[in-house]
């Protein structure tokens, strides 16, 4: 059994003052993926008993940053998909495994008035292709805030969020497509009509306590993994960042 989290955890130094080595240790992962770490190399001495880790951080100060913890030695690992354009933002770690390739990802937010559409579109496509040439060689876990609610049940107020970032036409479309390309939501192949479970909540008008929620972070497998997944499960109990920890758990 192999155990994954994926967390987003909106700024690593602040969390590590709000529980996460005690959540850390209590998820007890094979492999810990981070997202919007926001901090540069040197600024926090983070290790645990038995684990290497990976780092990939932003140009920009305290801006995006992704990490992963890992107990299992990778054959490589590669820090962002290769093209420029993209690589500038932390945004992107791969770890390659003897059966399966590892993809820790904090895709890019569309932001407000959507002023970074065109470039997540952008992005999306290089995305779904990087995910595509890496599956041809073996299968792939990919997980991490993919910052997008795919279907109206994965949000709770989708009516009035239709054209805002994360819940655009377009962004969901994207979201289709890459799954149309052989890869499963694994949260909804356990769970395809459960609602009311999200992963991230706006800080604002106290919506964790309302659970007006998102769920926007995920693990996705290349189809032919599907079977071997055990479990997928979104740790809500835990606190820290907006976001929550999210889980897969393989044969």
């Amino acid at each position: 059994m192999l155990k994954f989290i994926s967390w987003n955890v909106n700024g690593l130094r602040a969390v590590v003052g709000k529980g996460f080595k005690e959540a850390f240790e209590q998820l007890d992962a094979d492999f810990f993926c981070l997202q919007e770490t926001k901090m540069q190399a040197g600024q926090l001495d983070l290790a645990f008993d038995g684990y290497k880790s990976y780092w990939n951080y932003a140009e920009k100060k305290g801006y995006s940053g992704t990490a992963i913890f890992t107990r299992h030695t990778p054959l490589a690992v590669t820090y962002g998909m290769g093209i420029d354009e993209h690589d500038h933002e932390g945004r992107m770690i791969t770890l390659e495994m003897p059966e399966f390739y590892l993809v820790c990802v904090y895709t890019p937010n569309s932001q407000d008035g959507l002023r970074r559409l065109d470039y997540r579109m952008t992005w999306e496509t290089d995305f779904r292709n990087y995910l595509l040439a890496l599956d041809k060689k073996k299968p792939v876990i990919a997980c991490g805030d993919m910052n997008v609610a795919h279907e109206e049940i994965d949000l709770k107020n989708p009516k009035t969020n239709r054209k805002n970032a994360g819940f655009t036409d377009q962004e969901r479309e994207k979201m289709t497509q890459l799954l149309d390309a052989g890869f499963t939501d694994s949260f909804r192949y356990f769970y395809p009509d459960l609602e009311g479970v999200y992963s991230w909540w706006s800080y604002r008008f106290r919506a964790r306590e309302k659970n007006a929620g998102w769920r926007i972070d995920y693990f996705i497998v290349s189809n032919r993994l599907a079977p071997m997944m055990q479990g997928a499960s979104i740790h809500n109990e835990i606190y820290g960042s907006d976001h929550c920890p999210v889980e897969l758990v393989m044969k």
